[in-house]
């Protein structure tokens, strides 16, 4: 399905339920000036959360490599530099836009649960969920890695450069090492079990049980190897042969064991979604669909809060702090309800994605919603709305048979922006979800704990929860890679963040920012955080003065404190054409920009 990008506001305020979901576009289709889609400069821009990974995308730009090949080479590097976040034992989404075709395009490469997988996966023989961290370590909570068939499915769409030699830096720097950062070695401090299981503790700790000092260079030779083999052999050499026998093994032998076969593996596949995108003043902001919550969850935000001044109340004032709080209990109550992996769940009489998007981002009911947000001061309960309301589908019944979520879904993960010479942009975000994932490694990649992600709960008081865990469905997500577009219908800026469910409240603030506050991405990106993920309403600790905390107390707010580590990497397209890029100081990114030296084909 081929729709225009621009749908002019009052349209799509106009438009009811099936008319928002016919708008939703799966490509581009604007007709720009000649000049907006040409680009006259071979200018390249990466933005990632380490140096090292930063610095692999930006050889491969250099070269000529288009975005999504220098995406592979930062994601190799990350599982390497930055194993608490992400990697190839884990999962990932990708927006892509080109700009040649107008196309944008998303790639799911989410986990999926071993088909033996049952509802009760994360119950105790008395019925009460696991605790956490129990969940966690082990091989109970490993989903079938998504990542290397996401980026193999990427690449054959929009691979410019080999395969094999975009594995090159990743595997250069296993062999020779690479120097142990501050923020990797304070987790490993942080981190009580880690050290536990045996592989993970030989290579992150020394023979006393210490982390690998600061500065420390440490080698991966079995990573080095991983990839050399899916260098050769593409994605087929991980899903099959003897990388999947050792994640299985990994898997099934571990304390706490889990039940993933070479079945799983094999059958694993990355699918394309249609994007979610709705406008938030003049621009249209473009991001994933389910099993991503974080699509839909910060387009409603965006909408909650766009009757509202946000401009006129000024940054981070009492005023506007207060409406972000108010649209995210909206929306956040909206997501425990009724966001999941939705594909799984229609063909057993429940909503399904398109039904779900549809309706939380229906013009009618979101302005209905909005209306519950008092300026003055905090709800005292926000619950799910019931957009069966606006649904001329009659599927009430289908909305009102699910209940809250019940999943810790603790912050981690890794995004990374890259714009190549020809004007391609890919916005991702990837994970193996808690830090250290499953703490378990095989191959020199630590395996995800994604399955964690899925509600503990399968049901409660008989109603089902939407996001239970099922054979081969794909837990829930926060992760919200997000491209925006402005006015004419040409690329305005691409975004995203770690942080677990606060993620959407540090994308929302960034984009207001920048759009509201005509800030820099910089800027936007230095703001102090405040977000309201699942009932808390949390500002960055040490950030805010005692009038901002005052006011928001006298709204109605329970205001807590504490450190929110977003990893916010933006880029945006300046007035006069130039990178306006950012990376988040709370971690350890970089964004790096220069001219393409050469093509190589």
């Amino acid at each position: 399905m081929r729709v225009l990008l621009l749908l002019g506001l009052a349209a799509l305020a106009a438009c009811g339920r099936n008319q928002a979901a016919e708008t939703r576009p799966v490509a581009v289709n604007v007709e720009p000036p000649a000049e907006a889609v040409e680009v006259a400069s071979k200018r390249w821009f990466i933005s990632a959360a380490n140096p090292y990974a930063a610095a692999a995308g930006a050889s491969i730009l250099r070269k000529g490599g288009s975005a999504v090949d220098a995406a592979i080479a930062t994601q190799t590097v990350l599982g390497l530099v930055e194993p608490q976040s992400s990697g190839l034992g884990g999962g990932a989404f990708m927006l892509h836009y080109d700009p040649a075709t107008q196309t944008l395009e998303t790639y799911n490469g989410r986990e999926t649960a071993p088909a033996a997988a049952t509802a009760d996966r994360f119950l105790m023989d008395d019925g009460e969920p696991m605790a956490f961290y129990d969940a966690v370590v082990g091989g109970l909570s490993v989903g079938v890695p998504g990542a290397v068939r996401m980026l193999e499915l990427a690449h054959q769409d929009h691979g410019a450069l080999d395969w094999a030699d975009l594995l090159t830096p990743a595997i250069a720097l296993s062999e020779n090492g690479f120097e142990v950062s501050p923020r990797l070695n304070g987790l490993l401090a942080r981190i009580p079990k880690l050290n536990q299981l045996p592989t993970a503790a030989e290579y992150f700790y020394d023979s006393d049980g210490a982390p690998r000092p600061v500065g420390h260079v440490l080698k991966n030779p079995a990573y080095a190897q991983t990839l050399k083999a899916i260098a050769a052999g593409g994605a087929d050499a991980f899903y099959t042969g003897d990388i999947a026998a050792a994640i299985v093994e990994a898997v099934t032998s571990a304390p706490n064991p889990g039940d993933m076969t070479l079945e799983d593996l094999a059958g694993y596949e990355a699918v394309k979604l249609e994007p979610v995108c709705s406008f938030y003043r003049a621009y249209q902001v473009c991001s994933m669909a389910p099993p991503s919550s974080g699509g839909v969850t910060l387009l409603q935000i965006l909408a909650l809060m766009g009757p509202l001044d946000i401009a006129g109340a000024g940054a981070h004032s009492v005023e506007a702090v207060h409406i972000l709080f108010e649209a995210s209990r909206l929306a956040y109550a909206d997501r425990d309800q009724y966001l999941a992996d939705n594909s799984m769940l229609a063909g057993a009489g429940g909503l399904s994605s398109e039904e779900v998007i549809g309706g939380l981002l229906n013009p009618a009911y979101l302005a209905t919603r909005a209306k519950l947000i008092n300026p003055a001061s905090a709800a005292l309960e926000v619950l799910p709305g019931d957009p069966s309301a606006y649904d001329v589908d009659a599927s009430a019944g289908k909305w009102r048979n699910l209940s809250a979520d019940a999943s810790p879904e603790p912050p981690s993960t890794s995004h990374f922006v890259i714009v190549d010479g020809e004007g391609r942009v890919v916005s991702m975000t990837a994970t193996v979800e808690f830090a250290f994932g499953s703490h378990l490694m095989s191959g020199g990649m630590v395996l995800n704990n994604q399955l964690t992600d899925f509600s503990f709960l399968p049901e409660r008081d008989g109603v089902p929860v939407a996001n239970a865990v099922a054979p081969g469905k794909r837990p829930r997500s926060s992760m919200s890679p997000v491209i925006v577009f402005d006015a004419t219908g040409a690329f305005w800026g691409a975004l995203g963040s770690p942080g677990g469910p606060a993620i959407m409240g540090y994308v929302v603030k960034t984009l207001v920012a920048m759009i509201d506050w005509d800030m820099s991405a910089q800027e936007a990106i230095n703001l102090p955080n405040a977000v309201y993920p699942r009932g808390e309403p949390i500002l960055e600790e040490g950030a805010f003065d005692d009038q901002i905390i005052t006011g928001l107390t006298a709204r109605g707010h329970q205001v807590m404190q504490r450190a929110l580590t977003s990893g916010v990497h933006a880029v945006r397209m300046a007035p006069d054409g130039a990178f306006d890029g950012g990376a988040d100081p709370r971690r350890e990114g970089v964004w790096l920009t220069g001219e393409v030296e050469s093509i190589e084909n």
